[in-house]
């Protein structure tokens, strides 16, 4: 469906609900506009060298969505568009070749409840559970990350069952030719997935389960055949606040094979502690372990958390686990990561965030990998990531963030750059998302 028909189709909702005001459904139409400018002088990876100019660049997210939900039925539209300042020419004029097609639809799904306690959800939509660690919707992200899939819910008071599947496939060969095979030619994505994920809440905390078995497309035979190699994950994560304190832990295990068809054995655990210092003021200490493969080991055992909001965890430089690898000779080295995070309230609707994180690795690192010689310090480096939030008004909100990364020879070791140079980075987000309209 093209773009401007899509939205002509919601505005005429729109309007159809304005013009019948007895209707017993709810109507609301909202708007995202959010630019964000960044300086990179060491993001992602190392600067090399000081005469090198750094990045710089404003990336704009811009969203109308537009929601519906009566007594059976909800359903949730949402086009989003992304660009660069500068990307599309002053003039624009479609289909002449001078523009490019930036928008997509992020989510569009429906829901309909079979009861009070049981509904079927399908389209494309945002999978986040628990705190995103497996799962996420990459908000951070300009882009952030949606799925094809089809859900089956249960609801009730203190728990919930999600059981979700999706198969892929790609449209380089067109619906009508598509007639044999179901070879799916997609890169970073599954070919199919399969999930269970359980949620508990008791007085004093919660508890979540989560199933995932991903499948990643095979290399196609000589009769356009291909198999599917499976990997598993089984997750626990578990909160409890004990007086003051809200402790929170979590435990993955990851098996099966990968896309190169490697067995795999891979783990993630991770706990931490918060507690308010103050009233307006919050400390946050933890740790995450994630495995990592040696140079010497057969299995992979470097545990992927896949579809997870990785930007909130290991620093938000994004060094590890967001489209980079950290591997020596092709294997990823994992990561150990303690850290503190700092919360400050600074009046009504301000706040600083301060994060600091010390990286590790788990497998040895070499300066000379062929030969398994030259051992190096496990340490990485350490990461410091300041964050003002500011809520201007109820639709207007202000983030400015720097970071700076002090790293090692060891971290130059598996990303390259020089690790003597200033590695630092800046931004400032404005975010505008306000309610067009809602029913009553």
């Amino acid at each position: 469906m093209k773009r401007s028909v899509l939205i002509r189709a919601l505005l005429g909702l729109a309007c159809y609900v304005l013009l019948v005001p007895e209707t017993t459904a709810q109507f609301t139409l909202s708007a995202e506009v959010r630019p964000r400018s960044e300086y990179r002088h060491g993001f992602k990876k190392l600067f090399d060298t000081d005469s090198q100019d750094a990045a710089f660049f404003v990336e704009q997210r811009t969203r109308l969505v537009t929601s519906y939900q009566d007594s059976k039925t909800e359903f949730l539209v949402s086009l989003q568009d992304v660009r660069i300042w500068g990307s599309e020419r002053q003039i624009y004029k479609p289909n002449t070749g001078v523009s490019s097609n930036f928008s997509s639809v992020h989510q569009a799904w429906g829901r309909y409840h079979l009861s009070n306690s049981f509904a079927v959800k399908a389209g494309r939509m945002e999978l986040d559970y628990d705190n995103a660690r497996f799962l996420g919707n990459l908000a951070w992200a300009q882009q952030a990350r949606s799925h094809d899939a089809l859900i089956f819910e249960y609801r009730d008071s203190t728990s919930s069952l999600d059981i979700g599947a999706a198969f892929n496939q790609d449209a380089n060969t067109p619906e009508f030719a598509k007639l044999t095979n179901t070879f799916y030619n997609q890169t970073g994505n599954y070919k199919t997935m399969q999930y269970a994920h359980f949620h508990k809440n008791f007085n004093k905390g919660g508890l979540s389960a989560l199933f995932l078995n991903n499948g990643l497309q095979g290399p196609q035979d000589s009769l356009g055949n291909a198999e599917t190699r499976f990997s598993q994950t089984l997750g626990l994560i578990g909160t409890l606040n004990v007086s003051k304190i809200k402790l929170e832990l979590e435990g993955y295990y990851q098996f099966g094979k990968d896309g190169a068809n490697r067995e795999i054995s891979a783990f993630l655990l991770g706990a931490s502690a918060t507690t308010n210092i103050t009233g307006k003021t919050s400390l946050t200490l933890g740790g995450d372990y994630l495995s990592g493969t040696s140079l010497s080991d057969t299995k992979n055992r470097s545990f992927n958390p896949l579809y997870g909001t990785n930007h909130k965890f290991y620093g938000f430089m994004d060094y590890f686990y967001v489209g980079n690898a950290s591997a020596q000779m092709g294997k990823t080295i994992g990561l150990i990561n303690p850290y503190a995070k700092f919360k400050f309230g600074i009046g009504k609707g301000k706040a600083l965030l301060a994060h600091i994180h010390h990286f590790l690795s788990p497998v040895t690192i070499y300066s000379d990998p062929e030969a398994r010689s030259g051992d190096l310090s496990s340490s990485l480096g350490t990461e410091v990531d300041l964050v003002f939030n500011a809520n201007l008004s109820e639709t207007t909100n202000l983030k400015v963030g720097y970071s700076q990364l002090f790293a090692t020879e060891s971290m130059q070791q598996i990303k390259g750059g020089n690790p003597d140079n200033t590695q630092n980075w800046f931004w400032v987000m404005m975010t505008f998302k306000p309610t067009l309209f809602k029913s009553k």
